[in-house]
């Protein structure tokens, strides 16, 4: 199954998933962190679909192309701000969730850069990442084309 077919089979979900999207856009959050964690969390769960198509956005948006070259190597590539570093490194908490005294440490990290709201708006943002990668990967989705498919996702 492809992307466009999924969304005609399931169009209920797709609309309440893109709706997550939505409201994470409304909320202000700054575009090109969400991008950069929806990317993070996708690498570690091999998403290829989910990389291509947030690839194919960041591409589009004000961001260093070096800050998506070296994702996969963040902690030492010493060019993220204090933001995105802790942004990311909940997401990968979030993601791995093996290490309970990791994610504290990544939560207290992201409680000194993130207001109450941003967190929120940041966790809904690795979670429906999370189902994104899991229905791409589940029902064999092939990356999209250079070209950004359009969508919420």
């Amino acid at each position: 199954m492809d992307f466009q077919a999924f969304t005609q089979a399931a169009p209920d979900v797709y609309a309440s998933l893109g709706g997550v999207s939505k409201a994470v856009a409304a909320s202000g959050m700054d575009k090109a962190l969400t991008e950069l964690v929806k990317l993070r969390v996708s690498q570690i769960n091999g998403c290829a679909f989910c990389l291509q198509f947030h690839l194919n956005i960041a591409r589009k948006l004000d961001i260093d192309p070096r800050k998506f070259d070296l994702l996969a190597a963040w902690r030492d590539a010493g060019i993220y701000s204090a933001r995105e570093t802790a942004a990311l490194g909940w997401a990968e908490a979030l993601t791995q969730l093996t290490d309970p005294v990791a994610r504290d440490a990544a939560y207290t990290q992201a409680r000194t850069v993130f207001d109450e709201k941003e967190l929120a708006y940041l966790a809904a943002t690795i979670a429906a990442i999370h189902a994104w990668n899991r229905i791409a990967i589940g029902l064999h989705f092939p990356p999209p084309s250079a070209e950004p498919i359009r969508s919420q996702a």
